[in-house]
């Protein structure tokens, strides 16, 4: 990713309403550097998909600017702002060969015959389809056609590809093997992408940085790892991968570290994130790898657990625990571990440290 002085698309104070009344988009700032493999990530109707639609020029904005290569582009008709298109149905042409289907976008460009063969040459070869070009899209596998809409909205070079749930459509192992196609050919031509989903796994495999939304606004907006490991609120927190929440009252705060009495004899020691005063409520969050099963003594969160349920999962155990008073609280154990004898009903002391164990709005919206 190249990061430049100015960014390659802005969107400026962007808000839109359907009605007049109800924002879908509450004022939302991004900027997006070129090279960029932008994910806008939530749930749906959290208005990530209307933020693309803005920006191909298919939606119009209420308030607001956006800019694409620091020219506004509000008032630019989709078919010249220079952007390519992903879409989950694929979009292509049934009455059109695969190269024809490539050939389209650079022919209404009015470019050479010698130079749109060479492009959809090309193209093709990039998805390694080179053989497939005379077919139609009907004969060809959901896989294939995938990686053809991916050819095509990349065959005239534009500025930034928008990808709209593209793999939706999938089966989980073909979805998977397209999420590292699209990844590898981001890396090899360095194009910008922003990519629409609500699965959080293509989000964390593709991306150089995430934008968590919900209710029309991003909650937060940063790298796979920091959105994981560093969640801002208890919404990104139970977004983003499988989290461990217990719920209690905040007793001290001392600096970046808070104490939390959540109904046991032993308070809980965290991270102090995004939390009130002494007294006030909070949700703690914990990631279930991060969970230790017979804690050296030095960890300062340690309490008593039952093994509920045992989950084979290949790599690791999934068990669920009641601790704290939870009875879904989730312990991940690697399937290497020599912890990997427990049995329904055991007793197993757990324990984690308190950096690993965030202290968290107490939204549970």
């Amino acid at each position: 990713m190249t990061n430049t002085a100015e960014p390659l698309v802005r969107f400026v104070d962007v808000q839109k309403s359907y009605d007049g009344v109800t924002l879908v988009v509450k004022k939302f700032n991004l900027d997006m550097q070129r090279g960029e493999f932008l994910t806008m990530l939530g749930p749906s109707g959290s208005g990530k998909t209307t933020c693309l639609m803005m920006l191909a020029g298919f939606e119009p904005a209420t308030h607001g600017e956006i800019f694409l290569k620091d020219q506004p582009i509000n008032n630019v008709p989709p078919h010249k702002r220079g952007i390519g298109m992903v879409f989950q149905n694929y979009a292509l042409f049934p009455h059109m060969t695969v190269a024809e289907n490539l050939a389209f976008p650079l022919q209404v460009r009015n470019m050479d015959k010698s130079e749109v063969n060479s492009r959809v040459t090309k193209a093709l070869d990039m998805v390694q389809l080179g053989q497939f070009g005379g077919r139609r899209p009907a004969q060809l596998s959901g896989g294939q056609q995938q990686r053809v809409a991916v050819a095509r909205a990349l065959v005239f070079d534009p500025d930034v590809v928008l990808m709209d749930e593209p793999l939706g459509a999938l089966d989980k192992n073909l979805r998977e093997q397209m999420q590292y196609e699209i990844k590898h050919i981001h890396e090899n031509l360095g194009i910008t992408v922003l990519y629409v989903t609500h699965d959080q796994s293509e989000a964390l495999t593709m991306s150089n940085r995430i934008a968590v939304f919900d209710d029309g606004i991003v909650q937060q907006l940063a790298s796979p790892s920091v959105l994981y490991e560093k969640p801002d609120n208890a919404f990104v927190a139970r977004f983003i991968g499988e989290n461990n929440v217990l719920k209690g009252t905040i007793k001290e705060v001392n600096g970046q570290a808070c104490v939390v009495d959540v109904g046991e004899e032993r308070p809980v020691h965290a991270t102090a994130v995004n939390i009130g005063g002494v007294n006030t409520l909070t949700n703690l969050s914990l990631r279930p790898e991060r969970v230790t099963l017979n804690p050296p003594e030095h960890f300062p969160n340690q309490f008593d657990g039952k093994v509920e349920e045992l989950i084979y999962l290949g790599d690791h155990i999934r068990t669920r625990m009641n601790v704290c008073g939870h009875s879904e609280f989730i312990v991940k154990i690697p399937n290497s571990s020599d912890q990997g004898q427990l049995r329904e009903g055991d007793a197993v002391r757990v324990g984690w440290k308190m950096e690993d164990c965030r202290a968290l709005d107490c939204n549970d919206s």
